[in-house]
């Protein structure tokens, strides 16, 4: 039985294609195994937000070299597709697939095989105006399931590389992600959590469908779903549709990941980003009207060229007025072939790392805050692994819906399914938390009652 290693760098996307490569693999008769170990075979899916990116993917491409200079080295990603020649000159590497036509890479694999000729299979992915199907029946993480539902996307942002990796806005058909997600919860998934590469924009290259549709449709049509978590959404797609979607569901939970970058309109500028703080403040004020006690995580970039002390605080100010639940912060780090790699005035390493730590410190403690609202609450988790910190101890971790952290006493048997927890003591970041009961199948209950 042939062999194959995965080794996925990068976005949760990387992650969930990797799944979809596998399952191809899967189909062809052949085996699983650790990428540490010998393997026929090895797929490398490589990321190229960052420089450091890049570099990382080197590193693990050398390593599956060096482990079976035999074996067929298989690059792919975002890398993959934006530096072809940079991967196709690392001795030992046989094959390069970009961001498309990885349906392809067994074809190419059995190519390879007979010609022994190394293959640069990337194509002009700007071209590229339809979205790839994929498909993934199950994870190897058996508690959240991911759904992709489009790929691209057109906004050009001035720190970023991702459209020239990923190509332009392309959405999945609805049909298939309402037949994806009815294959995820037949298999038993719980939550099912939308993802992509700028989610949010579902459905802006069809005419008469948008996210808040499919949003309606999954929650119509998909039996027995649950939870039904946005991965990421900008505050420019979340539009009166959108919030009034929300807040008649039953299935979307009470987190939303919004991305800000900054709180400086000078800056967003700059960025080009689409929105102003006080737009993006007005959709905030919204939203919580609609759902009290939702939690906005969000991204920030500090130190992007030219950020002055002032639109630093403006930041800083703006994240503690409306109580974000937490942040990830991440120093501005120059991206070759952007335009903000270009600009004057980039930041001093030193004010750049002065600065992310005041904002962790500041998210640190308004997660502390957020959690301690729900004190002595009953919250629904999905338990999802042992808790490592105390292997033998029989506490297991999961979330809530509104994506807090939770360690309880729980079983094996319960990893997956939904379980009410009360929060008997609020922190960041874990809560600790005492288990009362295994949520009954809902379906079970209402026929009961009928």
């Amino acid at each position: 039985m042939p062999t194959v290693a995965f080794h996925t760098l990068g976005c949760k996307v990387n992650h969930y294609e990797t799944e979809a490569i596998w399952q191809l693999f899967k189909e062809q008769g052949y085996e699983r195994v650790e990428f540490e170990s010998a393997s026929d075979v090895y797929v490398i899916n490589t990321c190229t937000v960052t420089n450091t990116g890049d570099k990382k993917s080197r590193q693990v491409i050398r390593r599956a070299v060096r482990k079976n200079p035999d074996a067929v080295i298989c690059v792919t990603g975002c890398y993959a597709q934006t530096s072809p020649a940079e991967i196709m000159a690392i001795p030992g590497v046989d094959i390069v697939v970009g961001t498309q036509d990885r349906v392809k890479m067994l074809d190419y694999i059995e190519q390879y095989k007979q010609e022994r000729q190394p293959i640069n299979a990337v194509g002009n992915i700007m071209k590229n105006r339809i979205y790839e199907e994929l498909d993934v029946p199950a994870f190897t993480d058996r508690t959240r399931a991911s759904l992709k539902i489009q790929e691209g996307c057109n906004n050009f942002c001035t720190f970023c590389i991702i459209p020239w990796a990923r190509g332009l806005m392309r959405s999945r058909d609805p049909q298939e992600v309402i037949r994806q997600a009815q294959q995820l919860v037949d298999a038993g998934y719980k939550e099912i959590v939308l993802t992509g590469i700028h989610t949010g924009g579902y459905g802006e290259d069809m005419k008469d469908y948008n996210l808040a549709a499919l949003l309606r449709d999954l929650e119509a049509q998909v039996k027995g779903i649950k939870r039904l978590r946005i991965s990421s959404i900008e505050a420019s797609q979340i539009t009166d549709e959108v919030i009034e979607v929300i807040d008649q569901s039953n299935i979307i939970v009470r987190h939303l990941h919004i991305p800000l970058q900054s709180g400086s309109d000078t800056v967003l500028k700059r960025m080009r980003r689409k929105y102003t703080m006080e737009f993006f403040g007005e959709r905030l004020d919204r939203l919580k009207e609609v759902l009290p006690g939702l939690a906005v995580t969000s991204d920030i970039i500090v130190g992007f060229p030219g950020e002055t002390e002032e639109e630093f605080m403006e930041t800083f100010n703006f994240v503690k007025k409306h109580k974000f639940s937490e942040l990830h912060v991440f120093p501005y780090s120059k991206r070759t072939g952007t335009p903000a790699a270009r600009m004057e005035d980039q930041v001093d390493e030193g004010v750049k790392n002065e600065r992310v730590h005041r904002l962790i410190q500041l998210s640190d403690q308004l997660a502390k805050e957020y959690a301690s609202q729900f004190e002595d609450e009953v919250l629904e988790v999905i338990p999802e692994e042992i808790y490592k910190e105390a292997q033998d101890s029989g506490l297991y971790v999961g979330y809530t819906d509104n994506y807090l952290k939770v360690v309880f006493p729980a079983t094996e048997d319960m990893v997956g399914k939904i379980v009410k927890v009360k929060i008997t003591k609020a922190g960041y970041p874990y809560n600790e938390g005492q288990f009362v009961r295994v949520l009954e199948d809902q379906a079970e209950v209402e026929e009961a009652v009928i």
